[in-house]
């Protein structure tokens, strides 16, 4: 089978020498920059998040995608996710059709319903409607992804679609994921819609998250689906150094820092920084290490889960540029070839 290691940013804001987030569109320069060294170094996916916080300023996944669609040539674009329920279906595929005519069979989506309600009031929408605006948007991105000419109603519009032609076209459909933080409710629809499963993991163990494998899987095969296609990916937290030491100490206080300035914009408490150094271990779900050790990891996780992608979110909480891009370098370059090289992967 085909496993792909890469990364993911939601935009990590830079920090002034008083220890304030900077300018937020540094951080956009700084994206790219990360997504052009990716595709060099031989990594097969980069996901654009979706978040509307100056510490992680990626708010539009799609326009960033066509910019990176532009200047690459060989690694897969995808959002990741992008919060369908407040955002336009429509908008979402017609951006990345565009963005397809330009890297063709190198773009992708991820949908998701959004891990916090910050949306609703940005774009005018009621927190009451939430399951209902996912579950309808979602199949309107289905419906106009299969047919250029269009005829579909539900519940989100006030008007029916009726024989609507939406352009551009990607010379194929783009493949659409379905996005989820593991609600057991979510692996059933992305059963019930027939799409691949996208795990957004914060904590717990490879254990725990091999069980949603098995119930994916378990589901897919009652419904009567090809096995081949229950495909699973996964998106974590990670990082990656010369050496284990330096890793966990430099991802620890970043990440401590980006939660902690997530939560107080959303108004939550953030989690105890002993609890995250924990997850940091072999038991846990934060991918923090050498290249032997992340990629020892990936490959347990892998025995257990039979996941196909696995994604890193490294530039977290105003973290340097530079170690960012040289973490991504060392994922490419030394992690990546031991994966290869113990599944037969090309």
């Amino acid at each position: 089978m085909t496993f792909e290691l890469g990364v993911y940013t939601f935009g990590n804001t830079p920090r002034t020498p008083d220890g304030r987030p900077g300018p937020t569109a540094q951080a956009v320069r700084d994206a790219l920059e990360a997504i052009k060294l990716a595709d060099e170094v031989g990594l097969g996916y980069f996901g654009v998040g979706e978040h509307h916080m100056r510490t992680m300023p990626l708010s539009s996944p799609t326009a960033l995608i066509n910019a990176a669609a532009a200047s690459t040539k060989r690694i897969k674009l995808s959002t990741a996710v992008t919060v369908l329920s407040t955002d336009d279906p429509i908008r979402v595929f017609q951006q990345l059709a565009t963005a397809s005519a330009l890297a063709p069979g190198r773009i992708e989506v991820v949908a998701g319903r959004g891990s916090s309600t910050i949306t609703f009031p940005l774009f005018d929408h009621d927190e009451r409607d939430y399951d209902m605006l996912y579950a309808s948007k979602l199949a309107l991105l289905m419906a106009v992804n299969n047919d250029e000419n269009l005829t579909w109603n539900g519940p989100h519009r006030t008007r029916p679609l009726q024989d609507v032609t939406v352009v551009p076209r990607p010379e194929e459909p783009l493949r659409i994921w379905l996005g989820t933080g593991g609600s057991p409710n979510s692996v059933y629809r992305a059963v019930e819609l027939g799409l691949p499963m996208f795990l957004g993991i914060l904590g717990g163990t490879p254990e725990h998250w091999a069980q949603y494998g098995h119930a994916y899987r378990d589901a897919w095969a009652q419904a009567g689906r090809p096995a081949e296609r229950a495909d699973i990916a996964v998106a974590v937290h990670g990082f990656v150094a010369e050496s284990g030491e330096r890793a966990r100490a430099t991802y620890l206080d970043y990440e401590h820092r980006m939660m902690a300035d997530g939560s107080a914009e959303l108004g939550r408490p953030a989690p105890a920084r002993t609890d995250r150094a924990a997850a940091l271990g072999p038991g846990g779900m934060v991918f923090v290490g050498d290249p032997n050790e992340i990629a020892d990891r990936i490959l347990h996780l892998h025995g257990l889960l039979g996941h196909s992608r696995q994604i890193l979110q490294m530039d977290v909480g105003g973290m340097p540029q530079r170690d960012f891009l040289r973490g991504i370098e060392l994922l490419g370059t030394q992690v990546l070839p031991q994966i290869r090289a113990e599944l037969g992967t090309p």
